[in-house]
């Protein structure tokens, strides 16, 4: 299933805001058929996600995987961790220099390196979907799909207010990633799901609700460091995929690619009316786009959650009778 963590070394790489970088560490994971035997799929992780996204401990297992919508018995699944994120023990600390596009060029260069020219699909959820887009905007021709689900091409100046509050968190608080976690759980849900599961329930004087909090604080503090929370919730606030460009159309005006882009319709991070405006804008301008719909009381969280309506959606993208009799897709060479 997977050959493990594996790793590329990026040297002499200038930030967005011209900051070089000597070297970064960019670790990634396989899954399913060997590079040049199938066509690659691309998963690009969440916030607090990292590489591993199938397995036993998998977090989009439910969709990754033998048998899975995105079938490891017919792809190869590649999936690079965003450097700084600490699965590797690779940490950024001068977070405040890198954008979302600079991730997008990382991986990019870490494509180029394992000599992978084109991509079956790139799909990503929340922040990785925001790198999805990144990416497809760099290099236009890189594709054949791009999924990007509870995301969007840009922060909203709504976005970029909630991240502003989490780096506030992130940088005054005494126990910083347990009250930024608390504080994201409330923009990733809504008050319909928390109402209705919790229905104002109280365990000797302390409301569920409450304690539904504290554990998801103490388990992202037990799990996560701080310096990985602070790049994240920084590379969040910095989409931008027509950057340079008049608009998101213009950015995308040679791609080939067809874009499936899923919303969910309660989502209150990445509001589902911004993906449907990128939707029009993108047709207007003659581009293949579809939008699909994830029906959920749950907000931004149902594309980790809702995952039969998820893989309904992705079928018809991941039918395995389509991908197999596509040319292979790549000319590997061994990771330098």
């Amino acid at each position: 299933m997977t050959n493990g963590l594996k790793s590329l070394l990026i040297t002499n790489f200038v930030t967005q805001n011209h900051t070089k970088i000597d070297a970064i560490k960019l670790s990634y994971q396989l899954f399913g058929k060997p590079l040049g035997d199938a066509p690659i799929v691309l998963v690009n992780h969440a916030l607090t996600g990292n590489s591993n996204v199938c397995g036993d401990n998998g977090w989009w297992c439910s969709l990754v995987g033998s048998g899975k919508v995105i079938d490891t018995d017919f792809y190869t699944v590649l999936a690079f961790n965003i450097p700084g994120n600490g699965y590797d023990g690779f940490m950024i600390t001068n977070y405040q220099n890198f954008v979302a596009k600079d991730i997008a060029e990382l991986f990019l260069l870490g494509l180029k390196k394992l000599n992978i020219k084109k991509l079956f699909t790139i799909i990503g959820g929340s922040l990785g979907g925001g790198i999805a887009w990144e990416m497809l905007a760099l290099s236009p021709k890189l594709t054949q799909h791009l999924v990007p689900i509870a995301s969007d091409w840009k922060s909203t100046d709504w976005l970029i207010a909630n991240c502003k509050l989490q780096a506030l968190i992130l940088n005054n608080s005494k126990q910083p990633v347990y009250d930024a976690r608390v504080h994201a759980m409330l923009s990733y849900r809504t008050p319909q799901s928390l109402n209705n599961r919790f229905n104002r329930a109280n365990d000797n004087g302390v409301f569920e609700v409450e304690n539904w909090l504290n554990h998801h604080g103490k388990i992202l503090q037990n799990r996560f460091q701080l310096a990985a929370y602070k790049l994240m919730n920084q590379l969040l606030s910095g989409i931008n995929a027509a950057k340079s460009h008049k608009n998101i159309a213009s950015a995308l005006k040679t791609t080939s690619a067809t874009i499936c882009i899923v919303g969910v319709n309660t989502d209150l991070f990445f509001i589902p009316e911004e993906n449907k405006k990128t939707k029009n804008t993108l047709r207007a301008a003659g581009l293949k786009v579809h939008y699909n719909e994830i029906q959920s009381e749950h907000g931004h969280d149902a594309f980790l959650m809702e995952y039969q309506q998820l893989a309904s959606i992705l079928k018809p993208i991941f039918k395995t009778d389509i991908a197999i009799n596509k040319p292979k897709a790549v000319n590997h060479i061994a990771n330098v």
